[in-house]
């Protein structure tokens, strides 16, 4: 299987080098040349471990398929608690896919865990031995997930990058308080799109490049845009629709909807490749919330980045550029020229209008719904109160946003992306509870009000050193980049 860029397919890579480069020279997404067909029933009988194997070794086909099954087993046992791709009943036919057993409590995990082992393998196959120097823009979750699968981990260092004020406060404390000797974390003045931005001026700058390589040192990147942080998430698409099979709620072949909240549009387009290889996925329901810009683009093919920000309650998905929308461009388009032409005009004037006919293909697939801050409110407490069931912020935009694209008959699963407890004040007030400003005291009333146990990495910060403080400015990304202290 051969990769190439989303603006040059001319640029061919295989799997190995794509993860270990991230994107490629020019600014383009790294997509796979073929989206290989498996047989779903055969696929649906796995445990999650071998599921994530097979899966894997369809386009990670230079690496050895010992090598990702001893992987797989390694990432998806004892981390997830036995809850790897753990489907919970909430009414009805609607689901929800809890994608927060791991480590740092966030979908982030099932990439993030298995990444560090894919990079040092891919490093491996190709003969390289410079040292990998990894930055990372977070909107919150994918900063510590990716600290905490990197940390220490020979030949490699993580420069992590998240918008000041933009995280909840047990987000932040999960990155400033990373241990290990080969991790930094840089406060970034501006929302998660400058600290994005940053982070992307550095890698296509070829002088940085140059730089580095005197040094032994090649950029590498642990967010969405690599190929490596995509993969492993098309597998727990395959996880949902195998435990509805078990459970008889589908005969094979049924369409299943799935509702995503999302806002760099990576953890639904995984659902996009899921469909792709043959897994029956109906609707791929787009879940935004205030930041609306994918709902927007979604109902008028116009992509507008230039727009108000707003500083809601779900931070990780306060995001106006989503770059995976680039790949589904690509795969609904088939043209580099037609995407590279796309990107220069978002990046020169913030917006760009879609063919109509890529518009309707998209909506073939894809429905979308935001969900205003009220809502989002109303939602988590509609779901205990009726349901028993507790979801934090981001999950409650989608079971707002699955409301409306609910269709007679079909399932519908909705990714709950996050613990509650990672926004323990959010998630009180919104069942009517007061919420001090202490996440930790919101966090131990929640208990009380809910009996539910958050879990021991998050009630574990409480009280930990913090290492990491500095509050830099977007420009500075390539500052730090280059090694020097700020």
């Amino acid at each position: 299987m051969q990769f190439f860029s989303t603006r040059d397919a001319a640029r061919q890579v295989s799997a190995s080098q794509a993860i270990v480069q991230g994107l490629s020279d020019e600014g383009g997404l790294f997509v796979p040349q073929s989206f290989p067909q498996v047989d779903v029933q055969a696929v649906c009988q796995l445990e999650y471990p071998a599921m994530a194997a097979a899966v894997l070794r369809e386009y990670l086909t230079d690496y050895d398929p010992a090598f990702l099954a001893r992987a797989a087993a390694e990432i998806y046992g004892a981390a997830f608690a036995g809850k790897a791709g753990f489907l919970a009943p909430v009414e009805g036919d609607t689901w929800a896919l809890e994608l927060w057993h791991g480590p740092t409590c966030a979908f982030k995990d099932y990439a993030l865990q298995l990444m560090p082992k894919l990079l040092v393998e891919a490093k491996r196959n190709l003969g390289r031995t410079e040292k990998t120097l990894i930055l990372v823009a977070t909107s919150g979750d994918t900063g510590k997930a990716a600290l905490d699968g990197y940390h220490d981990v020979p030949g490699v260092e993580i420069a992590v990058f998240y918008p000041t004020g933009g995280t909840s406060e047990i987000q932040r404390l999960q990155m400033a308080t990373q241990q290990g000797d080969n991790v930094a974390v840089y406060a970034v003045r501006g929302n998660f799109d400058d600290a994005q931005t940053g982070v992307k001026r550095v890698f296509a700058d070829k002088q940085i490049a140059e730089q580095l390589a005197g040094q032994n040192i090649r950029l590498s990147s642990a967010n969405s845009i690599n190929w490596g942080r995509l993969v492993p998430q098309i597998v727990y698409y395959f996880a949902a629709y195998a435990q509805l099979l078990k459970a008889g709620k589908v005969a094979m072949g049924d369409p299943v909807d799935f509702c995503v909240p999302t806002g760099n549009f990576g953890d639904i387009l995984a659902g996009y490749y899921a469909k792709r290889m043959g897994l029956p996925v109906g609707r791929l329901v787009c879940a935004s919330n205030k930041n609306n810009v994918l709902t927007d683009f979604l109902n008028t093919g116009v992509y507008t980045a230039r727009r108000a920000f707003f500083k809601t309650s779900s931070p990780s998905m306060d995001i106006l550029v989503s770059s995976n929308l680039e790949r589904l461009l690509y795969h609904v388009t088939g043209s580099d020229t037609e995407v590279a032409a796309l990107m220069a005009r978002l990046s020169q004037t913030g917006s760009y209008t879609v063919r109509s006919e890529t518009l309707a293909a998209i909506q073939e697939t894809f429905s979308c719904g935001y969900a205003e801050e009220d809502q989002v409110a109303g939602e988590i407490r509609a779901r205990w109160q009726q349901d028993g069931y507790l979801c934090d912020t981001h999950t409650a935009v989608a079971f707002h946003v699955a409301r409306q694209n609910k269709r007679a008959g079909v399932p519908m699963v909705v990714l709950s992306t996050a613990s509650p407890f990672k926004f323990p004040r959010s998630v009180l007030a919104a069942l009517g509870q007061r919420a001090p400003e202490n996440d930790f005291e919101a966090m131990g009333l929640l208990e009380q009000a809910t009996g539910r146990t958050a879990p021991a990495s998050l009630a574990g910060l409480r009280g930990k050193a913090e290492r990491f403080d500095a509050v830099i400015d977007p420009e500075q990304i390539a500052a730090v980049a280059l090694g020097y202290q700020i």
